[in-house]
This record gives structure tokens, sequence and C-alpha cells, in this order.
């Protein structure tokens, strides 16, 4: 079911016409910068991805049908209600194709990203710290239920299924960055797990029984990923205010063409 892992929809709005061939791009007071980028309007939809699909190699980042808010997560390593800023920069999505001058690793190509995002997005903010209305994610009661990455050197990788996610190499801390978007809530790891996990979460064992259903009143799809994760991962999940930082954009356009 995978209105429990992406949001509910996406509102069609009216893309601009963006031409974008491959152009240099400019460094700004010598930050690391990619050599080349292309920036089109989104080709089409991710199946069961909220945010689109990125994938890296090294020296080269490619990333389908993403917001800016997807862009600024990824360079920036925070969540979406983190994120303060116009509605567009999450109804507006693109393609985006960057590469360096050579070899580059991630953390290198998320430096390079966010040169991209001041450069051709003309983006700038400030921070501020918030008390938000957040879920805070702790272990239960009966400890956690999480197996150590195989590969715990590995690229994090994560994919939805029409009933499930399956993750491997991969923080509780980033799986809660990921869950944020569709809670539209921050989500606070308070745990103290600081391994990497490969682990898999199946809902079809949360969801309501059709036959009690008779009204056609929607699940609770809060209430099915928080009993998920605490009976398949031993990891709770409680609502309640935190303090969070958040990025207050204070200047952002969309790109040019080219």
């Amino acid at each position: 079911m995978n209105w429990i892992l992406r949001k509910l929809a996406k509102d069609a709005v009216g893309w601009i016409l963006l031409t974008c061939c491959v152009i240099p791009i400019a460094s700004s007071a010598q930050q690391p910068a990619f050599a080349v980028a292309t920036i089109r309007p989104s080709s089409g939809a991710v199946q069961f991805e909220h945010d689109g699909k990125t994938e890296t190699s090294p020296g080269s980042l490619r990333m389908r049908d993403v917001s800016v808010n997807t862009c600024i997560k990824w360079a920036y390593g925070v969540q979406d209600n983190q994120i303060a800023g116009p509605a567009w920069i999450q109804s507006d999505h693109f393609d985006i194709v960057a590469k360096a001058d050579g070899p580059a690793s991630d953390e290198e190509m998320k430096r390079m990203l966010r040169t991209l995002l001041a450069d051709r997005f003309k983006l700038s903010f400030h921070r501020e710290s918030k008390e938000l209305k957040s879920f805070v994610l702790t272990v239960a009661k009966g400890g956690a239920k999480l197996s150590p990455a195989a590969a715990p050197d590995g690229k994090p990788f994560r994919e939805n299924s029409a009933n499930g996610t399956v993750a491997k190499s991969m923080t509780i801390r980033e799986f809660g960055d990921f869950i944020s978007g569709p809670l539209q809530m921050p989500v606070v790891d308070e745990t103290g797990l600081t391994g990497k996990y490969d682990f898999a979460i199946d809902f079809t064992p949360y969801l309501p029984d059709p036959a009690h259903n008779m009204d056609g009143t929607k699940p609770d799809t809060t209430g099915i990923l928080m009993a998920a994760m605490e009976g398949e991962l031993g990891i709770k999940m409680e609502s309640r205010k935190a303090q969070v930082e958040v990025m207050v954009i204070d200047h952002v356009e969309r790109p040019s063409e080219n």
C-alpha cells in the first residue's frame, strides 16, 4: 500500500518550460562545484517514491522527479519539515544530471549540490531553532529488532514496494529522515542506535480487515506505521514537541532557461 510511505497526491502544477542543455557551472567563492549539469522539468513520476530517485556513482549525480526541497534535503541532511520556504519548492519537480571533473564521493557531491543550488536556484537561507510537534523515535520496551548491516561500509539503500519498504546499510536517523516526508512532521531520533542496519517492513499484517471497514473510512496510515515500526523493528514512535533546527529560505528562484 504505497500510500503509507508517500504523500497522498502530488498536485498538478503548471510546469515552467525549461530548455536546459549541458552548461558549465560557475563556482561560488571557490566552493566545490560540478563541472557540468542539466536541469529539466520532470519527465515523469517515480513509482512509490515521495522524493523521486537519487542515484550516484563516483563523480556523477542523477536525480529523477525531485523537488528543490528534495535537493536541499540531500545536500544538507535535513527533513521536509525543517525547510520553510515557498510552496513551489515542493510542488515543482525536476530531473537533474550533474558531473564533477573527476571521481567524487557522495559527501563531496552533496557540497557540490549546495553550490548548484546557490548558483542556479539562487538559494539563500538562515537557520532557526523552533519547538515543533514531532514524532520521536525511541527503543521499544522489548528492545530493538534490527540486524547489523551485511555491508556496513555500503551505500545506504532504500526502496518502496506496494506493501512495504526494504532498507540496507541504513541508520535509524536516515530512516527517520525518510518517513518524515509522508508523515509531514519532523522525526527526531532518540533511540541512541548509531549503527547501520538491514531491515524490511511489511505493512500487510498491520492493515485493517476490510470486512470491518464497511463505511469506507480511510485507514489510519500513521497508526499503521507506528504499529509496524514497533512490531517489525522494535522502535517506538510517539508524538510530542521537540526542539528542531529549521532552514528558513530567504530567497530562491526557479532555474532560468539556458
